[in-house]
């Protein structure tokens, strides 16, 4: 039986996996809606989702293995991996058909979780999702620089660049959110770009045909990086919804909890 807690106040907790454990915060009870970020994020993207969504919903944002306060595997990150730990806290926590929802990386998480266990998840929301298929990873191998990657330097230097590649995707009203990503990064700051690497070998074009579940494809207005791929997603999964975001881009999901936390109830409910 699932624990119960306040909507407002999330608990905190770990679940063994194949590849260590992982670190998780929820809030609420009901049908479970486990939270996947964005790399190099944590859980606490989703910090002010969780109490719009646990007064309905067991909302569950896991630490993605290799970040946050989940366990590091040594071995190269890879989609597949990342849905392993995905399938394995739903197994230690003995979700019921949970839905999924995930944020750039983590939508492309959810999205091979939910092509490799079609009976499991009960619905699937994919934020700012890029479609990688082969002209994509030609793309980004040939002209894409680097989105995490830096040097750490005696100065401290590094710091500023990470700022800085992320500072033109997000809003410059609202340092705090850059904030929070920076302090994520610094804690997975020599592996921060295998998430992006991990993403761009994926071969999304052999999975997505695969996913069963009631699908939401959302993205923000001023996200640029996946804004145009949201047609290429409607039309690989049959019978797939899709909703802009206006006012927001990159950041979402902590930019704008408000947006999206009702995007993802309206669609809920009419499941």
């Amino acid at each position: 039986m699932p624990p119960t807690s306040r909507p407002h106040s999330p608990r905190h907790g770990y679940a063994d996996t194949r590849h260590g454990q992982i670190h998780y915060a929820e809030c609420g009870s009901g049908r479970p809606v486990v939270l996947l970020h964005q790399t190099p994020r944590s859980w606490d993207e989703y910090r002010d989702v969780l109490p719009l969504l646990g007064d309905e919903f067991r909302a569950i944002a896991m630490d993605t293995l290799g970040f946050g306060a989940s366990a590091r595997p040594e071995q190269p990150f890879s989609i597949e991996l990342f849905a392993d730990g995905v399938l394995d806290l739903c197994a230690a926590l003995a979700l019921d058909e949970p839905v999924l929802v995930g944020h750039h990386t983590g939508a492309v998480v959810a999205l091979e979780t939910a092509a490799r266990a079609p009976d499991l998840v009960h619905a699937l929301v994919l934020s700012g999702m890029p479609y990688v298929d082969a002209a994509r990873r030609k793309a980004v191998a040939e002209d894409r620089p680097p989105i995490d990657h830096v040097i750490p330097a005696a100065d401290g230097s590094h710091l500023r660049a990470l700022w800085a590649n992320r500072a033109p995707y997000y809003p410059p009203e609202r340092p705090d959110l850059l904030e929070r990503l920076v302090r994520d990064a610094l804690g997975v700051l020599d592996r921060a770009e295998e998430g992006h690497l991990a993403v761009n070998r994926y071969r999304m074009e052999d999975r997505i045909g695969l996913v069963k579940a009631p699908t939401l494809a959302l993205c923000g207005a001023l996200d640029t990086f996946s804004l145009p791929d949201l047609p290429k997603i409607i039309e690989a999964i049959p019978g797939a919804r899709s909703a802009v975001l206006p006012g927001t881009g990159v950041p979402a999901v902590d930019h704008r909890p408000d947006l999206f936390a009702a995007q993802l109830r309206a669609f809920l409910q009419t499941l």
